[in-house]
């Protein structure tokens, strides 16, 4: 075979033999939790996939021009440039529409996966030291996940996603001191202008995307550096690691999911519609406040958002030096409050608990009913506020006043996280107590045990 003479060749003239051998003898956990990691990385690929193929054909400008496409009921509308292209990719590109539901769906999956891998990480424990970098870089990877979501849905420039965008500039514009500088930054001007659209497409293909692609590398590297943490159980220690090795069988396994998140994300672009922008029509600044789409919605990782807005009470505190508008509450205080205790989570606990020891085995959720109880606590704070952004289409399901869903609202946002605690911490502890076991725990019946070399100070080196 022609393969093994070209790598006896390579390995010659660079000696990565060794590496390599070491490399597909490396084990990885063989639960299947770990796997939420692959399938993140799997939906980007397919993210710059379809978009370097829509790229060819969308045109990043705001400048005014007459539509004369193949959608009838928009023909002779004014509208941008680039809704007019993302129209043509809609409508008269051979698989553009297909690629731009696929892009979209990918966009969903990934911070999805995304959001639930980082729910796994803290419910077991696996940011504890050594991870706690880790799991600053993969917060900070979420974070950027949700701003090129944004970006990239406000490229089309429909009206949904320009009433998206006008929220935006109005949060931008409560940031105390520095908001209208940021806003006229980044908009290029008052809003709206002509190179809000270019400016956006920079950031989400070539911004946003370079610092993506570099912290993943940096959280693989480290997670290959420290190697995968691993859930006790028979035959696992804080000191080795139990599972599968890289080659052949965790190969063959992350490669068949890889093709199946990639046909997943195929069926959903294929069969189910997403963001049909020709049914918003164009975003129109004059009348972005009163022709808003009925019932629009913005992406699910940005409802939360939209939601806070909707629930602050009508506050505005004034001083003599600076002002803080109402968007600034839920636009601003509560994003950044939520993200800042995320990032310093870590940090806290090991300051409360005084743990400063090293953990490479993880935690069952009911084995720390307290951190448990936070996490169950936070999602469903965020869940109410995700259902307060669809106030108005449930005030109309439920034939009750919009008021009235918000008030409820404005309640269930302090009781049931608080409830969701109390209750959750509650189930843990019991758990505890009954010595109950789950179902099917953790590895399976045929554990590899990685070798584990002497350490020159004594002991094993994981």
């Amino acid at each position: 075979m022609l393969i093994r003479p070209v790598l006896r060749w390579l390995d010659d003239r660079v000696g990565g033999a060794p590496f390599f051998s070491k490399a597909l003898n490396r084990v990885f956990p063989d639960h299947w939790s770990f796997m939420l990691g692959e399938i993140v990385l799997y939906c980007f690929i397919v993210l710059v996939a379809t978009g370097t193929y829509l790229g060819f054909f969308f045109e990043p400008s705001g400048r005014e021009v007459v539509y004369d496409g193949s959608f009838a009921p928009l023909q002779g509308v004014e509208m941008s440039a680039a809704y007019r292209s993302a129209l043509d990719l809609s409508f008269d590109v051979r698989a553009g529409l297909v690629m731009r539901q696929i892009h979209h769906w990918a966009a969903l999956v990934f911070v999805a996966t995304m959001v639930v891998h980082l729910a796994r990480v803290f419910l077991t424990g696996g940011y504890r030291k050594p991870r706690d970098l880790n799991w600053v870089v993969g917060v900070t990877l979420l974070v950027l996940a949700i701003v090129n979501g944004f970006l990239g849905y406000s490229l089309l420039d429909d009206l949904l996603s320009g009433t998206g965008v006008r929220v935006a500039n109005a949060i931008l514009l409560a940031v105390p001191f520095l908001g209208p500088d940021l806003a006229f930054g980044l908009f290029g001007g008052e809003f709206p202008t002509e190179d809000l659209v270019p400016r956006f497409y920079i950031l989400h293909v070539l911004v946003v995307p370079a610092i993506i692609v570099g912290l993943l590398s940096v959280h693989l590297a480290l997670v290959w550096r420290q190697k995968h943490t691993q859930f006790a159980g028979e035959g696992r220690t804080e000191t080795n690691l139990v599972g599968e090795r890289l080659w052949p069988a965790y190969a063959m396994k992350a490669g068949s999911l890889f093709f199946l998140t990639v046909a997943m994300l195929a069926a959903l672009g294929g069969l189910a519609q997403i963001n049909p922008i020709w049914a918003y029509g164009p975003f129109r600044s004059g009348l972005a406040t009163t022709a808003v789409t009925s019932a629009s919605q913005p992406d699910w990782y940005m409802g939360w958002l939209d939601g806070a807005l909707r629930l602050m009470p009508a506050w505005e505190l004034r001083t003599e030096w600076f002002t803080l508008p109402n968007p600034f509450f839920g636009g601003v205080l509560v994003p950044s409050l939520f993200f800042g205790l995320l990032y310093a989570y870590p940090f806290l606990e090991a300051r409360w608990t005084h743990d400063r020891h090293r953990h490479n085995l993880l935690q069952r959720p009911r084995d720390n009913p307290g951190r448990t109880g936070i996490g169950a606590a936070v999602a469903s704070f965020y869940l109410v506020l995700f259902l307060a952004g669809s106030n108005d289409v449930l005030a109309g399901v439920f034939e009750v006043a919009p008021e009235s869903i918000t008030a409820l609202f404005r309640v269930l946002v302090i009781v049931l996280p608080a409830a969701a605690f109390a209750l959750t911490r509650r189930l843990c502890r019991e758990l505890q107590a009954s010595g109950l076991r789950p179902i099917a725990e953790p590895g399976g019946p045929r554990p590899q045990p990685e070798p584990e070399p002497e350490d020159p100070r004594g002991g094993v080196r994981r």
